[in-house]
Protein backbone atom coordinates (compact mmCIF):
# COMPACT_ATOMS: atom_id res chain seq x y z
CA UNK A 1 0.00 0.00 0.00
CA UNK A 2 1.41 3.41 -0.94
CA UNK A 3 0.27 6.50 0.91
CA UNK A 4 0.49 9.93 -0.71
CA UNK A 5 0.83 12.51 2.02
CA UNK A 6 -1.04 15.78 2.15
CA UNK A 7 0.06 18.89 3.95
CA UNK A 8 3.79 18.29 3.58
CA UNK A 9 6.31 20.00 1.33
CA UNK A 10 6.16 19.22 -2.40
CA UNK A 11 9.52 17.48 -2.20
CA UNK A 12 8.20 15.07 0.42
CA UNK A 13 8.32 11.42 -0.45
CA UNK A 14 5.49 8.93 -0.58
CA UNK A 15 5.45 6.26 2.07
CA UNK A 16 4.89 2.58 1.38
CA UNK A 17 3.60 0.15 3.99
CA UNK A 18 4.09 -3.58 3.49
CA UNK A 19 3.88 -6.88 5.33
CA UNK A 20 6.32 -9.64 4.38
CA UNK A 21 7.26 -13.08 5.60
CA UNK A 22 10.91 -13.30 6.52
CA UNK A 23 13.78 -12.87 8.93
CA UNK A 24 14.15 -9.41 10.44
CA UNK A 25 17.92 -9.81 10.64
CA UNK A 26 18.11 -10.14 6.84
CA UNK A 27 16.16 -7.01 5.92
CA UNK A 28 17.88 -4.52 3.62
CA UNK A 29 16.41 -1.39 5.18
CA UNK A 30 18.00 1.55 6.96
CA UNK A 31 16.77 0.46 10.40
CA UNK A 32 15.32 -2.65 11.95
CA UNK A 33 13.39 -2.65 15.19
CA UNK A 34 14.44 -4.93 18.01
CA UNK A 35 11.70 -6.15 20.34
CA UNK A 36 14.14 -5.80 23.21
CA UNK A 37 13.93 -6.41 26.90
CA UNK A 38 14.63 -3.47 29.18
CA UNK A 39 18.21 -4.59 29.89
CA UNK A 40 19.16 -4.13 26.20
CA UNK A 41 21.66 -6.95 26.70
CA UNK A 42 20.04 -9.59 24.53
CA UNK A 43 17.57 -12.31 25.28
CA UNK A 44 15.38 -14.75 23.44
CA UNK A 45 13.22 -14.48 20.33
CA UNK A 46 13.76 -11.48 18.07
CA UNK A 47 16.05 -9.83 20.62
CA UNK A 48 18.41 -12.80 20.77
CA UNK A 49 18.39 -13.28 16.99
CA UNK A 50 19.30 -9.62 16.42
CA UNK A 51 22.10 -9.70 18.99
CA UNK A 52 23.54 -12.90 17.50
CA UNK A 53 23.37 -11.59 13.93
CA UNK A 54 24.75 -8.14 14.77
CA UNK A 55 27.74 -9.52 16.66
CA UNK A 56 29.62 -8.44 19.78
CA UNK A 57 29.76 -4.75 18.86
CA UNK A 58 26.04 -4.45 19.55
CA UNK A 59 26.36 -5.86 23.05
CA UNK A 60 29.28 -3.52 23.76
CA UNK A 61 27.27 -0.48 22.60
CA UNK A 62 24.24 -1.56 24.64
CA UNK A 63 26.43 -1.92 27.73
CA UNK A 64 27.70 1.63 27.19
CA UNK A 65 24.13 2.90 26.88
CA UNK A 66 23.22 1.16 30.11
CA UNK A 67 26.18 2.60 32.00
CA UNK A 68 25.90 6.12 30.56
CA UNK A 69 22.27 7.06 29.89
CA UNK A 70 20.00 4.12 30.78
CA UNK A 71 21.23 2.74 34.14
CA UNK A 72 17.75 1.40 34.95
CA UNK A 73 17.21 0.00 31.45
CA UNK A 74 14.93 1.11 28.64
CA UNK A 75 11.34 1.74 29.81
CA UNK A 76 8.35 0.10 28.13
CA UNK A 77 7.24 2.00 25.04
CA UNK A 78 10.48 3.96 24.61
CA UNK A 79 13.06 3.60 21.84
CA UNK A 80 16.81 4.00 21.48
CA UNK A 81 19.05 3.64 18.41
CA UNK A 82 22.33 1.76 18.08
CA UNK A 83 24.51 0.80 15.15
CA UNK A 84 23.59 -2.20 13.02
CA UNK A 85 27.05 -3.80 13.12
CA UNK A 86 26.99 -7.06 11.09
CA UNK A 87 23.38 -6.61 9.93
CA UNK A 88 22.35 -5.30 6.51
CA UNK A 89 20.55 -2.46 8.35
CA UNK A 90 22.60 0.57 9.34
CA UNK A 91 20.73 1.05 12.61
CA UNK A 92 18.85 -0.98 15.19
CA UNK A 93 16.00 0.72 17.01
CA UNK A 94 15.45 -1.01 20.34
CA UNK A 95 12.03 -0.78 21.96
CA UNK A 96 10.54 -2.61 24.92
CA UNK A 97 7.02 -3.86 24.38
CA UNK A 98 4.49 -4.28 27.15
CA UNK A 99 4.31 -7.74 28.74
CA UNK A 100 0.70 -8.89 29.23
CA UNK A 101 1.87 -11.64 31.60
CA UNK A 102 2.93 -9.04 34.16
CA UNK A 103 -0.15 -6.84 33.75
CA UNK A 104 1.11 -4.46 31.06
CA UNK A 105 -2.10 -4.35 29.04
CA UNK A 106 -2.32 -0.71 27.93
CA UNK A 107 -2.52 -0.53 24.11
CA UNK A 108 -1.05 2.98 24.35
CA UNK A 109 2.24 1.51 25.58
CA UNK A 110 2.28 -0.84 22.61
CA UNK A 111 1.43 1.98 20.18
CA UNK A 112 4.33 4.00 21.62
CA UNK A 113 6.72 1.21 20.66
CA UNK A 114 5.86 1.71 17.01
CA UNK A 115 5.58 5.51 16.91
CA UNK A 116 8.65 6.21 19.03
CA UNK A 117 10.67 3.72 17.00
CA UNK A 118 9.79 5.55 13.80
CA UNK A 119 10.62 8.92 15.35
CA UNK A 120 13.98 7.59 16.56
CA UNK A 121 14.75 6.12 13.13
CA UNK A 122 13.84 9.38 11.36
CA UNK A 123 16.03 11.33 13.78
CA UNK A 124 18.93 8.96 12.99
CA UNK A 125 18.41 9.59 9.26
CA UNK A 126 16.57 6.41 8.23
CA UNK A 127 14.22 6.38 5.23
CA UNK A 128 13.12 2.76 5.67
CA UNK A 129 12.35 0.64 8.73
CA UNK A 130 11.35 -2.96 9.43
CA UNK A 131 9.34 -4.05 12.46
CA UNK A 132 8.67 -7.42 14.06
CA UNK A 133 5.33 -8.08 15.76
CA UNK A 134 6.32 -6.40 19.03
CA UNK A 135 4.89 -8.08 22.16
CA UNK A 136 3.09 -10.80 20.15
CA UNK A 137 5.53 -13.53 21.18
CA UNK A 138 6.58 -14.35 24.69
CA UNK A 139 4.98 -11.13 26.00
CA UNK A 140 1.55 -12.63 25.33
CA UNK A 141 -0.29 -10.09 23.21
CA UNK A 142 -2.75 -11.43 20.64
CA UNK A 143 -1.32 -11.12 17.12
CA UNK A 144 -4.44 -9.45 15.72
CA UNK A 145 -4.42 -6.90 18.55
CA UNK A 146 -0.76 -6.09 17.89
CA UNK A 147 -1.42 -5.67 14.17
CA UNK A 148 -4.38 -3.39 14.81
CA UNK A 149 -2.54 -1.23 17.35
CA UNK A 150 0.60 -1.00 15.20
CA UNK A 151 -1.13 -0.06 11.96
CA UNK A 152 -3.47 2.43 13.62
CA UNK A 153 -0.64 4.06 15.56
CA UNK A 154 1.63 4.45 12.56
CA UNK A 155 -1.07 5.59 10.17
CA UNK A 156 -2.22 8.24 12.65
CA UNK A 157 1.23 9.80 13.02
CA UNK A 158 1.69 13.40 11.93
CA UNK A 159 3.03 13.17 8.38
CA UNK A 160 5.11 16.31 8.79
CA UNK A 161 6.99 14.51 11.55
CA UNK A 162 7.88 11.45 9.48
CA UNK A 163 7.74 12.72 5.90
CA UNK A 164 11.25 11.45 5.13
CA UNK A 165 10.23 7.83 5.77
CA UNK A 166 9.74 5.97 2.47
CA UNK A 167 9.06 2.41 3.66
CA UNK A 168 7.56 0.87 6.76
CA UNK A 169 7.79 -2.90 6.59
CA UNK A 170 6.35 -5.46 9.00
CA UNK A 171 8.38 -8.68 8.97
CA UNK A 172 6.31 -11.65 10.07
CA UNK A 173 7.18 -15.29 10.66
CA UNK A 174 4.48 -17.10 8.65
CA UNK A 175 2.35 -16.42 5.58
CA UNK A 176 -0.82 -16.63 7.71
CA UNK A 177 0.42 -13.92 10.07
CA UNK A 178 1.64 -11.87 7.12
CA UNK A 179 -1.83 -12.05 5.56
CA UNK A 180 -3.43 -10.86 8.81
CA UNK A 181 -1.15 -7.80 8.90
CA UNK A 182 -1.70 -7.09 5.20
CA UNK A 183 -5.46 -7.08 5.81
CA UNK A 184 -4.96 -4.45 8.53
CA UNK A 185 -2.82 -2.35 6.17
CA UNK A 186 -5.40 -2.63 3.39
CA UNK A 187 -8.37 -1.72 5.61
Amino acid sequence: MTIFKRGVPRYARTMKYEAVTGDITQQSVDAIVNAANSSLLGGGGVDGAIHRAAGPGLLAECRKLRSATLPDGLPVGHAVVTGGYNLPARWIVHTVGPNRHVGQTDPGDLANCFTRSIRAAVKAGAHSIAFPAISAGIYGWDMEDVATVAVNAIQSMDTAEIYTMELIRFVLTTPTIRNLWQQKLDA
